[in-house]
């Protein structure tokens, strides 16, 4: 080794003793005479002090050494002179006087400081991301990435669970999202897609009779990507046989807990995940995956604006529609700007507009646009039913339930951070259950699963299947955390019947689902258990564990919002002659690929 000890590791015990430091300059200081270099590895750094009169050879060496530059340094570990000690550095009492200095290499003028985390533009981030890579937050990010999946791993192996490596180059089925192609040179024409997730595979592991999977799974979509979103992605992928949805949900919650309290750097804001119906998620919180950590409930009051003087809401009221508000604390103040704010957020979600009331602070009096339709009586109910005071701004949306929700939604989302209601510094975990089987709206006169087509419906929901699918509730059921979804999972059909039920209520003929499901549905036949699994997002909930607001920030070498790689300059032009390879051929050949 070229070296003894990390930089992180000399303590007051070690005075006296002779050795030896490798690593990166972090920082060098000039005195005249005296050259003060604080070394730094991973473990942390270590003030050096190399004095002229000590090393002649060695200081004149150290006259040479810059920022980042990689270097060797041996001497003697000595207590800091008095008063000269640094509280915040784990090696602060010590420091190491210099005997030899050797240059193990030079480096050029980085792009931005290293030594401490100012903002730096992104893309120059991602550009240069091996330095990035060096700065300490990023150096935290990924050892806690790291002992979170160490501790995944153990918590796992202890309840007898196996990991199981699933193939990368698999079938294209419809999963929902595009899947990567990887054409095949040996079979022309043929392509093999690389996996959304190990979702069938993982099913027949429990066919099998393995009971107990678990793989730390490399995943991919191609898809618009967003702060939570990257085209490969990491999840704990998991499955266990003769299991139900309790048994799911409480082993999960004990991982989690347990992870948040071995690594994170923020805590849980409690020790028991509440669970959410999906209506009474959406009902709340107009999403399946609400933030918890702040009220702005969404209320209904259809009951009090129906016989109102305002034709849009009764109107809505008697076609179905539901009209709901939230209240917004102190923002009657608002300006004109700042509500047309809201609204074309609103318009953004498909609302047509947005109505509001004002509650006066000093007076109570009740003012907006669409104060005069309504009766004194109704003003106080809704006030009532709002919980709204003196000062208080009330938005109002009525459409479809699906647009109000995510209209009230998005305003929810956008007030709280406006208005600082969500504490970054505690994780709000749920869990939301009884998902419809299928979605609201069919396609092409057939009902698009909710979840996936392997999810089972409520055993007590079958007989729905028959008469009214729409009415069917799932066993799916999703973790969620500050607004995320940090795990999806269900409980599986593993009958051939039910699941060919299902394939048909989808749009799929069963020569069409034995096409691209075959070797699923064929396994059926030969014993499946009752199954179930959830798959965590590894990199979400590192996210969050670290305090970071995007999954970039816990990833090693990420892709930027549009999917490229900055620093590899990828994806890249491939030659023609690798194209002939795979008997493929581009429609408009660019330059470069010539």
């Amino acid at each position: 080794m070229l070296k003894t000890h990390s930089c992180g590791q000399l303590r007051r015990e070690h005075i006296g003793q002779t050795v030896t430091l490798a690593g990166w300059v972090n920082r060098r200081r000039d005195m005249g005479g005296v050259i003060f270099i604080d070394l730094r590895d991973r473990a942390g750094k270590t003030q050096a002090v190399v004095d002229a009169g000590r090393t002649p050879a060695g200081f004149a060496a150290a006259e040479g050494v810059r920022g980042e530059f990689v270097v060797q340094l041996t001497g003697v570990v000595a207590a800091r002179p008095a008063g000269q000690a640094n509280a915040n550095l784990p090696t602060g009492e010590i420091e190491v006087l210099v005997d030899q200095v050797v240059i193990l290499n030079s480096a050029k003028t980085i792009p931005f400081p290293i030594d401490r985390d100012d903002a730096v533009d992104e893309m120059t981030r991602l550009r240069y991301r091996y330095l990035d890579l060096r700065r300490e937050r990023m150096q935290r990010n990924l050892i806690l990435r790291h002992n979170a999946v160490k501790f995944i791993r153990d918590f796992l192996c202890a309840r007898d669970f196996i990991e199981v490596e699933t193939p990368i180059l698999f079938k294209s089925t419809p999963e929902g999202a595009r899947d990567y192609l990887v054409p095949s040179r040996v079979h022309p024409g043929k392509f093999y897609a690389l996996p959304q997730s190990p979702q069938q595979l993982k099913q027949l592991l429990m066919v099998a009779g393995y009971e107990r999977y678990f793989q730390i799974a490399r995943c991919f979509r191609d898809e618009d990507l967003r702060a939570d979103r990257q085209p490969e992605f990491t999840q704990l992928d998991m499955e266990m046989s003769f299991v139900e949805r309790d048994d799911v949900l409480n082993l999960i919650e004990e991982l989690i807990l347990g992870m948040v309290g071995a690594v994170s750097l923020v805590p849980p804001a409690d020790t028991h995940f509440a669970r959410l119906s999906y209506a009474e998620a959406t009902g709340r919180f107009g999403t399946d995956r609400p933030d918890l950590r702040f009220g702005l409930e969404l209320k209904d009051i259809s009951d009090i604006v129906a016989s109102s003087a305002f034709r849009v809401f009764t109107e809505n009221v008697a076609a179905g529609k539901p009209v709901k508000a939230i209240c917004a604390p102190g923002c009657a103040t608002y300006s004109r700007r700042e509500v047309d704010e809201l609204e074309e957020m609103a318009r953004g979600q498909g609302a047509k507009a947005l109505a509001w009331l004002a509650i006066q602070p000093d007076t109570g009096e009740m003012r907006g646009p669409i104060a005069k339709f309504f009766t004194v009586d109704q003003l106080i109910a809704i006030t009532e039913r709002l919980e709204a005071k003196p000062g208080d701004l009330i938005l109002i949306s009525s459409d479809k339930k699906s647009v109000v929700h995510n209209v009230l939604h998005t305003l929810r989302t956008e007030l709280a951070r406006r208005l600082g209601l969500a504490d970054r510094k505690v994780l709000a975990f749920a869990w939301v259950i009884d998902f419809p089987l299928f979605e609201e709206e069919m396609e092409e006169g057939h009902y698009a699963p909710s979840h996936h087509m392997f999810t089972a419906p409520k055993p007590e929901h079958i007989p729905l299947l028959d008469t009214d699918p729409g009415a069917v509730l799932s066993q799916q059921y999703d973790l969620v955390c500050n607004g995320f979804e940090v795990a999806g999972g269900s409980i599986r059909i593993h009958d051939q019947g039910l699941q060919a039920k299902i394939m048909s209520l989808i749009g799929f003929s069963m020569e069409q689902a034995r096409e691209q499901f075959g070797h699923l549905l064929e396994a059926f036949e030969f014993g499946a258990p009752p199954h179930g699994g959830i798959a965590p997002g590894i990199d979400r909930l590192v996210a969050l564990m670290a305090g970071e607001p995007n999954i970039r920030e816990v990833m090693a070498f990420p892709k930027t919002a549009q999917a490229t790689d900055l620093m590899a300059d990828a994806p890249s032009y491939v030659l023609s002659r690798q194209l002939d390879d795979l008997h493929l051929a581009l429609k408009d050949k660019p330059e470069k690929a010539a």
